[in-house]
């Protein structure tokens, strides 16, 4: 019988590569994007990972989330210094939630407030995803815009506490596999694993409408 970590990736391989092969992301990845259709994404991260992290503390404890609450997988205060570089140290004032962020970074702090199983789900699809495919967009960015290497405007993919990212996440599917729930919980997360792609990719979309590619 499959782990349970091999069956989560199984089962949302199909929304994964939909979020993955997004227009908006192949023409981000293309280089056929300025900076601010980055800068726009980098943004909407910014809500995402509000909702991730900041309900950590009381996660922390809990039996089911709480072995996946690492700070070496924390992301906002580099998010913050890359919209520092990106948007000037008043980031803040301009910052704005498109509808679809606003949904699932909804949706991702519902989760953590009351269902720590659905929260994994989350925290599973960001940061394993920031961990993989992130590093190709961090190498993108750098040279489609000029970035330092692993500098301002990329930090958000730069896990300096994850020396071996392999090791590390090998390390996560076992706790995946171990995690203390019974079966219907457990197709209860995968479901939840499909839902965070399908609002990943609602995000895209959205980005998408907002930067078309000329004709």
């Amino acid at each position: 019988m499959d782990s349970f970590s091999t069956l989560i990736r199984t089962a949302s391989h199909e929304q994964h590569v939909e979020a993955e092969t997004s227009t908006f992301m192949s023409d981000l990845l293309g280089g056929r994007l300025g900076v601010d259709a980055y800068a726009r994404y980098t943004e909407q991260l910014w809500f995402v990972y509000e909702a991730l992290e900041s309900g950590v503390r009381e996660l922390a404890s809990d039996p089911v989330a709480g072995p996946f609450i690492r700070p070496e997988l924390f992301r906002l205060a580099a998010l913050e210094r890359d919209l520092t570089h990106l948007r000037g140290p008043d980031w803040r004032s301009t910052l704005t939630a498109l509808p679809a962020t606003e949904a699932y970074a909804a949706r991702v702090a519902e989760c953590a407030r009351t269902w720590s199983a659905g929260y994994i789900a989350h925290h599973y699809t960001r940061y394993l995803g920031d961990l993989s495919g992130g590093q190709i967009i961090r190498g993108k960015a750098e040279k489609t815009w000029g970035f330092e290497r692993k500098g301002d405007g990329v930090r958000f993919y730069v896990f300096e506490g994850i020396p071996n990212p392999a090791a590390f996440k090998r390390g996560y599917r076992e706790l995946l596999d171990a995690v203390p729930v019974d079966d219907l919980e457990k197709q209860r997360i995968v479901a939840e694993c499909k839902r965070a792609f399908t609002l990943n990719t609602d995000l895209f979309r959205t980005l998408g409408k907002e930067f078309p590619l000329s004709a």
